[in-house]
């Protein structure tokens, strides 16, 4: 298999791949982004097979001797492009300290609609400013695994396509449909379900009938959700616990209002 030896930074084709890495807006321009590591390139291929993105349009892999998965996988897909890249110029590139060595390029999908909520979704995740691209990719990783139908982002929210956001959803952002750049007050008045705002002063979260069309809203790690959308909302709602614990991790929050929805469902 015939790799390019990149050795320079100067590289254009390096420095393509480092904004890609770095910048949300170059994302966005180009509708590219970085897969980091064999799962997430796999999960890809997997749920864009037999499409016109099926695999990626470049992988890249750093000198020295790559682990047995990301040969086997560099021989499955032996026809794309591959560049390899001195170590140290590698980590510039992966979200993580501990790669599995090998990165991909891809299309950042365009198949979901970027319109408010459509009257057929019974089942919603709605954040609001979320900042860290961890806690974003675990709440999408989370709203696959509990059959949330769609998430919407606000504007404020971090990329759902950066490196580290894909990391932590694990693949989950090739298989929820996530709308971006969404206004959270209309998205709301439009959705035809009841909208429950995670609060820490809400009516307890266990009291609620979730069996009937829902969506769940998170807000910002630090300052929760805005008044505006607390106002739009259905209803404010918390998770009951300790006294002296004052609030749960937002990803964390997000995990025991879907699976509680879920676990209702199930016993009705």
């Amino acid at each position: 298999m015939a790799f390019k030896h990149i050795t320079s930074r100067d590289n254009p084709i390096f420095k393509y791949q480092k904004k890609l890495a770095d910048s949300a807006r170059e994302r966005r321009a180009e509708g590219k982004t970085l897969l980091d590591g064999v799962h997430l390139i796999e999960s890809y291929c997997q749920a864009f097979a037999g499409t016109d993105q099926a695999e990626p349009e470049l992988m890249i892999i750093p000198e020295g001797k790559s682990s047995l998965e990301a040969t086997q996988l560099m021989q499955h897909l032996e026809h794309v492009s591959t560049i390899m890249l001195p170590t140290l110029m590698f980590a510039e590139l992966t979200p993580v300290a501990n790669s599995t060595g090998i990165l991909a390029v891809i299309t950042i999908p365009k198949s979901w609609p970027q319109i408010a909520p459509p009257a057929e979704v019974t089942f919603a995740l709605m954040l609001e400013d979320i900042q860290d691209p961890g806690n974003l990719g675990s709440m999408l990783r989370t709203a696959l695994g509990a059959g949330v139908q769609a998430v919407y982002l606000s504007k404020g929210c971090t990329d759902a396509w950066s490196p580290k956001a894909l990391r932590g959803g694990q693949g989950a952002q090739f298989y929820v449909p996530i709308i971006e750049g969404v206004e959270m007050v209309s998205a709301l008045q439009n959705f035809s379900g009841n909208t429950f705002a995670a609060t820490m002063r809400g009516q307890s979260l266990y009291a609620q009938d979730l069996t009937q069309p829902c969506a769940f809203i998170i807000g910002n790690e630090g300052v929760g959700l805005s008044a505006k959308t607390l106002q739009a909302a259905s209803q404010q709602i918390s998770i009951p616990m300790r006294k002296n614990l004052e609030s749960l991790n937002a990803a964390a929050a997000a995990a025991v209002c879907l699976f509680e929805r879920s676990r209702q469902v199930a016993d009705n």
